[in-house]
Order: structure tokens, then C-alpha cells, then sequence
């Protein structure tokens, strides 16, 4: 393959995010009326402010938006669920485009996946080269795939960390006074985790008019936490059949308690097996050496002498 034609394939994937922060950058800075709000004026030119905004604004961002609602069509509608789910994991479920954004990302990393396989290693046979071009082009559609759910599990994992602390918290104010409501609204403005936002989501929820045991229904559904669906089966279960918030409240928070203590207990049993393979593989191979590498040289060296 000519170092040319390599180098030119690198420079023209090094101009894409140039050019796009060309595109999308501010020429200047908006202002919010022609001369009218400064002064005491009501007048607003839309046509100023939309002209004074970055072209991402004006034409990068609905292009982006028009293909990927145009690959949400052509995209089965199980991986298109999937993917919202995942996304709603990681917490961008107030992104309104976060999923035509993903769309059209894996299908840039896709093209260029087949680029990176196909032009570069014209010297391989025909098999060779189609199945490295496959593999290259699958790695570049499904990475954002990978990463989106990636996020969900870290997100999913520091919310069972808050769980129990937070609803410590919510027992605590319940049982010295506060209603139910009033002890989440303590619990969410004291934390700033993903369960903080969550819990902040389910009361605005509450606050336009949403029944208290469907936003807390709506709250498991948008996680994926069984000590969190344990929490909301309980106080949905203890309103429909009349039972003090306060004492399931600290049932549940000695289950949690419980939980993590044997959750910590498990992972520290699973050390000395996880430690088999650096032993096995790393620190045992170089002890051999340390100690029998100068017997295998001295021995070799006799038997030499000998023969």
C-alpha cells in the first residue's frame, strides 16, 4: 500500500472534527433582541439571532436529526427498544435526540471502520481482506453500543451504593415527623448521585399531577436495581393495604443494610480466586526464573564441560 495514499486517508479523517468545530463554533456572540431589550424596547429579530448562531445550530444539528430519524425507520424496532432502554440506563432520558444521535454515530464509525479496513490492506488475499473490512466496520457500528451500556451499569451500580444510605435518610426524617413526600425531598436536595436525580425526576412527576404510586412505578421502570424495585413493591404495597410507611420503611432499610454487608462479604471471597491468575501467569513465572535460572545455567554449563 503506497505511504501516500495512507496519509491522505489519515488527513481526511483528522479534518472531519476540524471541520465540525468550524461548523458548529459561535461567529459571535448572541444577542437576545436588535437593540431593543438593552434599551427598554419589546422588539426581537428572530432573523439576527438566527443568523448570528453557529451553523451546528442552523444546519449541522437538523441534518443530524433528519438521518437518524431516517435510520430510526430503517432500523428493526428490537434493536431500536434496546437501544432506547440503554440509554434511559444512562441516564439521558430527558435527551429528547440522544437516540437519532446515536444512530447516525454508529453508522460515521461504521464508514469509517470499513475505510480503515478496506483501503489500507489492499496486499491481503480476497478472504483475508473481506473479513478484516467486516470485522473493522462491525467494531466501528457497534463501539457507541458498548459505551451507552457501559454507562448503564456504572449508573445502575453507584444508585444500588446510594440506596441504602438514602433511604436511611427517608426512614430517619418519617419517623421523626415529615410525610412520605416531604422525606424524599429531604433525601434527593442531599444527595447529587443519579439516585438524587431519579428521586428528583419522581417528584416533579408527583407535582404535575401523577398518581404517587405510578411515579413510584415509573421509577423502577427507568432503573434497573432490584433493591430499588424491592423499595417501591413496598411502599406501593403498604399504601394499598393501609400499613404504616414508617415501619416498612425500616424493614427495608435493615434489608438493605444486610445486603450490601453480604455483598462486601462476597466480593471479598471471590479475592484470593481472582488473584490465581496474576500469580499463575505473572509473579510464579518470574520467582522460577529468580531461583532456578542460575541452577539451569550451571547445570548446562557442566554438561557441556562433560561432553
Amino acid at each position: 500500500m503506497p505511504i501516500q495514499v495512507v496519509l491522505a486517508a489519515v488527513a481526511v479523517s483528522a479534518s472531519i472534527p476540524i471541520l465540525w468545530w468550524s461548523l458548529a463554533s459561535d461567529r459571535t456572540k448572541p444577542k437576545a433582541a436588535d437593540g431593543g431589550l438593552s434599551t427598554g424596547g419589546t422588539s426581537t429579530n428572530v432573523r439576527r439571532l438566527t443568523l448570528e448562531s453557529g451553523a451546528g445550530s442552523r444546519a449541522v444539528v437538523p441534518a443530524i436529526r433528519s438521518f437518524g430519524s431516517a435510520l430510526m425507520r430503517l432500523t428493526p424496532v428490537g434493536w431500536i427498544a434496546a437501544l432506547r432502554r440503554n440509554l434511559m440506563l444512562a441516564g439521558h432520558h430527558g435527551d429528547t435526540y440522544a437516540l437519532e444521535r446515536i444512530l447516525v454515530l454508529k453508522v460515521a464509525l461504521a464508514v469509517l471502520g470499513f475505510s480503515i479496513g478496506f483501503f489500507p490492506f489492499t496486499d491481503l488475499t480476497g478472504l483475508q481482506h473481506f473479513a478484516l473490512t467486516v470485522a473493522f466496520t462491525a467494531l466501528g457500528f457497534f463501539i457507541p453500543d458498548g459505551i451507552v451500556s457501559r454507562q448503564g451499569r456504572q449508573r445502575q451500580e453507584q444508585i444500588e451504593l446510594e440506596m441504602p444510605d438514602t433511604l436511611d435518610q427517608v426512614t430517619m426524617a418519617v419517623e421523626a415527623g415529615l410525610g412520605f413526600e416531604a422525606a424524599l425531598v429531604r433525601a434527593s436536595r442531599a444527595g447529587d448521585g443519579p439516585l438524587a436525580e431519579e428521586l428528583n425526576r419522581t417528584l416533579r412527576e408527583i407535582q404535575l399531577g401523577i398518581p404517587r404510586n405510578q411515579a413510584l412505578t415509573q421509577l423502577a421502570d427507568r432503573t434497573d436495581v432490584p433493591d430499588l424495585d424491592s423499595f417501591v413493591l413496598s411502599v406501593v404495597q403498604s399504601e394499598k393495604y393501609g400499613i404504616g410507611i414508617g415501619q416498612v420503611l425500616r424493614v427495608q432499610s435493615e434489608e438493605l443494610r444486610d445486603k450490601r454487608r453480604q455483598r462486601a462479604e462476597e466480593r471479598a471471597l471471590k479475592i484470593p480466586v481472582l488473584m490465581i491468575f496474576p500469580l499463575a501467569f505473572c509473579i510464579f513465572p518470574a520467582m522460577f526464573i529468580v531461583i532456578l535460572g542460575p541452577a539451569a545455567i550451571r547445570i548446562f554449563r557442566e554438561l557441556g564441560s562433560a561432553l
